[in-house]
């Protein structure tokens, strides 16, 4: 991997808040470096607006001082209970605007933790003792901001290398890294995704040992690098190291499930983990970067059923009968587990695990309007996001099958368009509505209204009658004396 060079190296830190930060600093006594994810991300060509700092003394006192010699332009934030400090500047960007910078000051420091918490006991450090407790090697760099050093790279891990290389690796022996903090395994599996990078052996064998220390580390928390994974540019890769170290059997045992292929009479299913994955991959590749997380989610989850309702059917082969109504029954608990929204989000994920069949079951055979209206009738606003997901999902590598299933997928959605364009929530709900079939037949709440209101409803969907209300009021008479509710209305 090309990295940045010295020259490009001393033109970011050239930036007015760098030699504002050595000043104070120096002004102090005391030894500062910028580190972590900032310097990371300068040799990657990643540049932030977001930089970390740590003082060999108290990063406070180096952020009031900062403080003080800026005045109004800047802002700070004292948090004594972590010992650290965060000052907000407004600086050129060098584009003619202005971007604000976010600086974290903290002192250095060690910790030391029991085994059954992530809380670690802190004491003041050295560099070196804050640069062994950081999770890789490649987050274990400094630079020196003092003014005599300024600009020295401080690298006791070689994690220059290790970024050149495209290497995940851990500053001490990983036993111990993963052992003090087990969020770093979901850490480690996630920068190795977003970086594209290689976990390197030893550390990936210490993932696989230690995968069970995953369960102290609150739902919260594995959500958060969770999230990233889904929405960096090749999910896939995560997942597949998550299933390798045995981390997604702990934290996910559902799609882990999904990682097996059985055969009988020499007929097998497919491995529907990597189809899972396949999917996830072309949800992102069909919406780009801005994809919204909650779709990459049901494409994750939209087969998770599949275990539960997996048969052997000898005259057809294996079967998946009613996987989607089964996968979304298990979506609130998954949401719950891994304490994921469980309102909108979760209600949305939940009607795509449901309904991603609707549209494949369309596109199979004949598409025809009124399977059409009903697929638009339940997916309402969500209608597109559905297509997408059901679209990403045909991953066939029959290309005659895949391409009967795109091309009947496009009528789908020009009749869709159709539909919508002509105001669709109009046309497919019944004008005549419960209250009002209450009242003509002196009816209260009850079985009898919802059976009324279903057949104005089917009819409407089937296209039967225009959704007017003379036919409509028509129809409901009719049904009406079918069932007996002569009391109606002349």
């Amino acid at each position: 991997m090309k990295l940045y060079s010295d020259e490009a190296l001393a033109e970011i830190l050239d930036q007015d808040i760098f030699h504002q930060i050595s000043e104070a600093a120096d002004r102090l006594g005391v030894e500062c470096y910028v580190v972590g994810g900032y310097v990371r991300d300068i040799f990657l060509e990643r540049p932030s607006n977001d930089i970390d700092v740590v003082v060999v003394g108290s990063g406070i006192a180096v952020a009031k001082e900062l403080k003080r010699m800026l005045g109004k332009r800047a802002h700070l934030s004292v948090f004594k209970n972590f010992g650290t400090a965060q000052v907000k500047v407004v600086a050129p960007s060098g584009d003619g605007k202005e971007a604000t910078l976010e600086v974290e000051f903290v002192g250095a420091r060690r910790e030391s933790y029991s085994h059954d918490s992530r809380k670690p006991v802190v004491e003041d450090g050295t560099l070196e003792d804050d640069q062994n407790r950081r999770d890789f090697t490649i987050n274990a760099m400094a630079i020196c901001l003092n003014h005599d050093r300024f600009g020295e790279l401080v690298d006791p891990f070689n994690g220059l290398a290790d970024l050149e290389d495209g290497i995940i690796a851990t500053p001490l022996e990983p036993g111990v890294t993963f052992s003090d903090d087990p969020l770093r395994m979901m850490r480690c599996i996630r920068f190795a995704t977003q970086l594209n990078f290689t976990i390197e052996d030893e550390t990936f064998v210490a993932l696989e040992r230690m995968a069970d220390r995953i369960k102290i580390v609150s739902g919260e928390r594995i959500e958060v690098e969770l999230n990233k994974i889904i929405m960096s540019d090749h999910p896939s890769k995560g997942f597949v190291d998550l299933q390798r170290c045995g981390l997604l059997n702990i934290i996910l045992p559902e799609l882990a499930a999904l990682d097996i292929v059985e055969q009988r009479n020499g007929r097998a299913h497919k491995n529907n983990f990597y189809h899972t994955l396949e999917v996830l991959e072309n949800v992102g590749n069909r919406m780009g970067p801005d994809s919204q997380l909650w779709l990459r989610w049901a494409a994750l989850l939209h087969d998770i059923g599949k275990t539960k309702t997996k048969r052997w059917d000898p005259a057809v082969g294996w079967t998946f009968h009613n996987h989607n109504y089964v996968g979304a029954k298990m979506v609130p608990e998954i949401f719950r587990r891994l304490k994921l929204p469980m309102g909108a989000e979760m209600k949305y994920v939940q009607k795509l695990v449901d309904l991603h069949m609707r549209p494949q079951v369309i596109a199979d055979s004949e598409v025809t309007d009124s399977a059409v209206r009903r697929l638009l009738n339940d997916a309402g606003d969500d209608i597109d996001d559905l297509m997408t997901l059901c679209e990403a999902d045909i991953t066939s590598k029959n290309e005659v099958r895949k391409k009967i299933f795109l091309e009947n997928f496009r009528m789908v959605r020009e009749k869709l368009a159709d539909l919508k364009e002509k105001d669709y929530k109009r046309l497919l709900q019944p004008v005549i509505d419960g209250n009002e079939i209450m009242t003509l037949f002196h009816l209260k709440p009850s079985r009898e209204v919802g059976l009324l209101k279903q057949y104005l409803k089917d009819a409407v969907l089937d296209n039967r009658v225009e959704n007017e209300r003379e036919a409509l009021m028509q129809l409901l008479m009719e049904k009406a004396r079918a069932m007996g509710l002569c009391n109606f209305a002349n």
